[in-house]
């Protein structure tokens, strides 16, 4: 019944033994894993990987970091690949202010082509928002992005961030970083967001929860996240990974789970 809404198992740092990472999943509960391709080179293996595991969903688009490299040929090309049956939403998109990789500008642009394509299609989206909550929120209300709605991918803003976002038809996702103990912003919101918009991820392989902090993140990690998420609302593991794995399903529109 866990589910982990945000992975990267096709990154290279998995090159080694990805086949392991995802059966110690299976083991630590995790039920279905949405996997993300954001670029030329991760979105072919992310579909290769949501071909060969029947629990393992794609969700493709263009990273902000990338973004001065995308045209429109890829735009269109990932309008095309949106057509294959595990593809449930477009992302991660969005906006990263703290690498310098991307002119704002450049950002920006993609970041609304690719929000008036899942308008087009139908698809939620996942956002990428790093330093830039102003700005995201801005681009979400002038595209009109709650007709869609999505996910705030591992949600690093404030509360009232958070309900600007809520305000749109967004969840609010968490990930690693919601164990560490130094974490008092996103402990803040998590206790606030309601049980019906929450989900939890790892984005593995970054971003490693305690006490794994510092090596690398794996997707059956994403226990440890709905632990704290659980501890910190005052409910069982159970109740938080049936109420988390409903929203997911309900979310990217899941087959029903048994």
């Amino acid at each position: 019944m866990l589910i982990d809404t945000h992975a990267h198992l096709n990154a290279p740092e998995f090159a080694e033994d990805r086949d392991e990472v995802i059966s110690r999943a299976r083991e630590n509960g995790v039920s279905t894993m949405i996997n993300i391709g954001f670029n030329r080179e991760t979105i072919p293996t992310c579909l290769e990987l949501a071909e060969r595991y029947e629990f393992i969903y794609a969700v493709i688009g263009w990273h902000p970091q990338d973004a001065k490299d995308m045209t429109d040929a890829d735009l269109e090309w990932i309008a095309e690949l949106t057509r294959h049956p595990k593809v449930v939403g477009l992302g991660e998109m969005g906006l990263d202010y703290y690498w310098d990789t991307s002119p704002k500008d450049v950002q920006a642009e993609v970041f609304r082509k690719q929000i008036r394509l899942a308008r087009e299609l139908k698809l939620p989206i996942v956002i990428h928002n790093r330093d830039a909550h102003e700005d995201v929120i801005k681009i979400l209300r002038e595209e009109k992005a709650e007709e869609v709605g999505g996910v705030m991918h591992c949600f690093s803003g404030s509360w009232e961030t958070a309900k600007l976002a809520l305000e749109m038809n967004f969840y609010i996702s968490f990930g690693g970083p919601l164990t560490f103990k130094n974490a008092k912003k996103p402990k803040e919101v998590a206790v606030q967001v309601p049980l019906d918009r929450l989900l939890v991820e790892t984005d593995c392989p970054y971003l490693t929860p305690h006490p794994y902090r510092g090596k690398r993140n794996e997707s059956g990690y994403v226990r440890l996240v709905a632990e704290e998420m659980a501890n910190l609302r005052g409910l069982s593991y159970e109740e938080m990974i049936q109420i988390t794995g409903d929203n997911a399903q309900r979310l990217f529109r899941l087959p029903a789970r048994s």
